[in-house]
């Protein structure tokens, strides 16, 4: 859990702080710095409103808890934040090149039409974007405990290194392409989103919300169980023990959805998320190209071109 909140954590508080630092850069450098406070006071009034809906998302959590539906709670936000993460990787890739271009237009709205309400509110949506997505991811990796996440190491060491990676980005002394940066970090991030996919799965399972063909298509406890307590049955059902602890298996079920004996349907939702990205992704180049040819051709055609 610590792992997956100190990146997932890490990720949105750099995301919010690259937003507000890019505005508040681009205000002082074209003179309009007296406007500074108020993006702060969006941003701030977002953090407080961030608060607001964990906390109201824990006391929704503790009634359905109160009626036993806790359950279907969990895996509702489980495929939620899946689906989340996912765009949420998406969303960077594709405007991290033009967010520096995007942010100083909207400022310069703003600033032309004296427009400060908008500009507060701005800043107070960048952030509440943010602040409820962590919510929500939370959620999901606690199984609804946010408050544990939020006082763990891992949030508080990822909401650390976020504001320092981004102090010496914008001080000059971290020079990092912004889209090689977020493809290495959505990387980490798309295997969250995929273990938190297969995690939902087998619970419905369990619940039989759905049923399963093969349910379980193979054993690798004898490898690698998912928790301490299969390491202690199968070293008492066998006489022998695993050849690796049950503490790395939790590990790696909490960072990428791992199960020593998978169904067949975990195993084949697994696959068919990763192919899915790799089909978004790689479909990504080849319609750029298109664009550019059309772009190309149009040129050819024009007047001045003739």
């Amino acid at each position: 859990m610590e792992i997956q909140a100190l990146l997932i954590t890490f990720r949105e508080v750099l995301e919010a702080l690259l937003i507000i630092g890019i505005i508040t850069t681009y205000l002082k450098k074209m003179d309009f710095g007296q406007y500074t406070k108020f993006v702060w006071l969006g941003a701030g009034l977002a953090i407080l409103a961030s608060v607001g809906v964990a906390m109201l998302f824990q006391v929704v959590f503790t009634g359905f808890a109160a009626m036993g539906s806790e359950m279907y709670l969990k895996i509702s936000i489980m495929l939620i934040s899946s689906v989340l993460l996912t765009q949420m990787v998406f969303w960077m890739a594709k405007h991290s090149r033009d967010l520096k271009g995007n942010m100083e237009g909207k400022m310069n709205q703003f600033i032309t039409t004296g427009n400060i309400v908008g500009m507060v509110i701005h800043s107070f949506l960048v952030v509440l974007r943010e602040g409820v997505e962590t919510v929500f991811f939370f959620a999901a990796i606690t199984g609804g405990n946010i408050g544990a996440a939020m006082q763990g190491w891992g949030a508080i060491t990822g909401l650390v290194i976020g504001c320092v990676v981004a102090y010496f980005f914008f001080k000059g002394t971290m020079r990092i392409p912004l889209k090689s940066f977020f493809k290495v970090t959505g990387a980490f991030i798309i295997l969250i989103s995929a273990g938190l996919l297969v995690q939902a799965i087998s619970m419905m399972q369990d619940l039989s919300i759905i049923g399963s063909v093969i349910p379980h298509l193979y054993d690798l406890t004898w490898i690698l169980p998912e928790h301490p307590i299969d390491y202690a049955h199968y070293l008492r059902d066998t006489g022998t023990a695993p050849l690796l602890s049950g503490d790395i298996g939790i590990f790696f079920k909490a960072l990428f959805g791992y199960s020593s004996m998978p169904s067949i349907e975990e195993v084949l939702s697994y696959l068919g998320y990763f192919v899915a990205i790799y089909l978004l992704t790689s479909s990504k180049p080849s319609s750029a190209k298109a664009e550019e040819k059309v772009n190309t051709g149009v040129k050819d055609l024009s007047p001045q071109a003739k």
